[in-house]
This record gives C-alpha cells, sequence and structure tokens, in this order.
C-alpha cells in the first residue's frame, strides 16, 4: 500500500500538506513515520517543524518520541522559505539624511546589511526600506542601487522610482557620483595618490576580493588627512565602485584598514586599534545629480560614534 494514499487535499492553503497515517506505519516512532511520510524534508526539520507547531497530529503537537499507530491525522503547514522574509517590510529604525519623491539618502549605521543573503534573509536595510517606504514593493531592489559593506558606516542613496533608479545607475556608471570616505589605515601612508588596480575575486580564497589582471576596472583616489603614530586618517574617494574596493586597495598598498577582519592585520602594536570591532571606515559625503530636478545636491554626515571615538582615543594619548 502506498504510504501516502490517504493524502487529503487541503482546499484553503496551498502549502498545507493532510494526510492519514497508514496502518502499516503503526508501531513507529512519530519522527520516524514523518520521515517516511515526507521523504523530501529531512528528519531533523521535521523534528524541528514539529516542536515549533508547523505539524499537527490530530490537532496537537506531540512529542518526537510519541508512538504512532495508524489513522491519525497529520497536518504539515511549513513556514516559508528564508527567501520569502527577503521581500517583507521590517520595522527597523533607519536615519533618513533626505528624502523626497523621488530619493531617501540613509546614514546607514554599521552592522546592518544592505541586501538579505545568505545568512541574513531578514533585518535588512531592504526590509527597512519597504516598511519606511511600502512603494519600494513596486521598485527593483527596493530602490537600492549602491551598497556599503555590512560594518562600513555612512551614506547611500535610494531611488524611490523606477525612473529615478535608472538615472542613478546611468551616472554611477558614469562615474559622476562622489562618494567620500574616511579611513584610519594601519602604518605611517605617505602623501595624496591614486591606486589604479583591477578588482576581482581572490584565485584561492573565494570569499575575498583581491587585486588580479582579471579583474574589473578600480581606481581609489586618497589623501591623507592626519597623522598617529601607528595609523594615518585618510580621506578617499570612490571613481568606481567594486566590492570591498576600499579595502582592497588600501591593503594592496599594505596599509590595510583598522579593525577589518579579512584584509587587515590580527596585531598592530596598539590595542585600541586591535580592539576596534569593525573596519575604520565611512562614508561620510555624497553627491550626485537629482534624477528629477538635475541640480547637483551634496549631503555629508558626521564621523560614527565608534569611528570618532576611536580617534579621539588616540588623541588624546598624544598620538
Amino acid at each position: 500500500m502506498n504510504e501516502r494514499a490517504d493524502y487529503i487535499p487541503a482546499d484553503d492553503d496551498d502549502s498545507l500538506e493532510a494526510l492519514t497515517i497508514p496502518a502499516e506505519l503503526g508501531g513507529l516512532r512519530l519522527d520516524q513515520a514523518l520521515a517516511r511520510l515526507f521523504p523530501q524534508h529531512s528528519r531533523s526539520r521535521l523534528q524541528s517543524w514539529l516542536k515549533e507547531g508547523f505539524i499537527r497530529i490530530d490537532g496537537g503537537s506531540p512529542g518526537v518520541r510519541s508512538k504512532v499507530w495508524g489513522g491519525e491525522c497529520v497536518e504539515l503547514d511549513p513556514p516559508p522559505p528564508p527567501e520569502v522574509a527577503a521581500e517583507l517590510p521590517e520595522d527597523i529604525p533607519l536615519q533618513v539624511v533626505f528624502e523626497d519623491e523621488h530619493l531617501i539618502v540613509i546614514d546607514k549605521p554599521a552592522g546592518l546589511v544592505v541586501h538579505p543573503g545568505s545568512g541574513n534573509w531578514s533585518g535588512t536595510l531592504l526590509n527597512a526600506l519597504l516598511h519606511h517606504a511600502p512603494v519600494l514593493a513596486g521598485v527593483p531592489r527596493a530602490g537600492i542601487v549602491h551598497r556599503l559593506d555590512k560594518d562600513t558606516s555612512g551614506l547611500l542613496v535610494v531611488a524611490k522610482t523606477l525612473a529615478a533608479q535608472t538615472e542613478l545607475v546611468r551616472q554611477l556608471q558614469a562615474r559622476t557620483v562622489k562618494r567620500h570616505y574616511w579611513a584610519l589605515v594601519h602604518g605611517g601612508l605617505e602623501g595624496n595618490g591614486v591606486v589604479d588596480a583591477p578588482i576581482g575575486r581572490h584565485p584561492s580564497q573565494r570569499t575575498r576580493m583581491a587585486v588580479v589582471g582579471s579583474g574589473r576596472a578600480a581606481l581609489t583616489r586618497y589623501a591623507v588627512v592626519e597623522r598617529f603614530a601607528r595609523c594615518t586618517l585618510v580621506e578617499c574617494r570612490l571613481e568606481t565602485g567594486r566590492t570591498h574596493q576600499i579595502r582592497v586597495h588600501m591593503a594592496h598598498l599594505g596599509h590595510a584598514l583598522a579593525g577589518d577582519p579579512v584584509y587587515g592585520r590580527a596585531r598592530s602594536g596598539d590595542a585600541r586599534l586591535d580592539a576596534f570591532p569593525r573596519q575604520a571606515l565611512h562614508a561620510f559625503q555624497l553627491g550626485l545629480r537629482h534624477p528629477h530636478s538635475g541640480q547637483d545636491r551634496v549631503w555629508q554626515v558626521p564621523m560614527a560614534a565608534d569611528f570618532a571615538a576611536l580617534l579621539d582615543d588616540l588623541r588624546g594619548r598624544g598620538q
């Protein structure tokens, strides 16, 4: 007899599966019976769903070690896959610097992921934007046209209409969007300069980026702002927008960012730099042409509080 012969269609919910446990499974533990009835799911997942109430046996949720005798009604109503959460609005506070019917300019805090992805299907800037401005549900990627790394703070622009998004993407491609960052780098960086070096996936460490000949063109301009004994505060201006661009280019010069867990140093000789919990990078200025009015607009925000506190500490000790 087919173990799923007593399947009962569920008219009210397309995700709900309902069936009767056949007599030949009588005597098995509940988790064993469920594994036979739903082979497309792992036993550990079924056990978890049972504990969380997504599987009901005769309307209840017995323990996984309970025995079945046949004839019990099983209802499986699994939670949506994590990818679905990527499209849901969430009430996450946003620091809005500017907003009109075409744009939103956000001062993103460190720790906030911009786009949902593996390991971060919810709690992202995209989820927050969908709650803040429901109209963004009708714009691809909720209007996001460029990103900041999770642990980079500062300014980021979002388009509220498809027309605005299209125009901002064109400006990014034309390299007319002005993005300025403060970066605290290890060592004594000498003078101002330009890093013009292509960036692509690291040849052996696929989670990292690197300067590689086969990479995409990447150009970063930098200028020294303030010097300390073991580090240098620099202003970086992006001409292109490659993944981890400033972090990779500064490390390529031999002056990785303080606090950078991927491209930085494990030990710098200064406990304050070693203890900083993220890459010391803040997008403090953003300039672009307004996609509707055509006017040139520039926004600035203060340095993130944790970054500013680190600099104050360095200055306060005569460094």
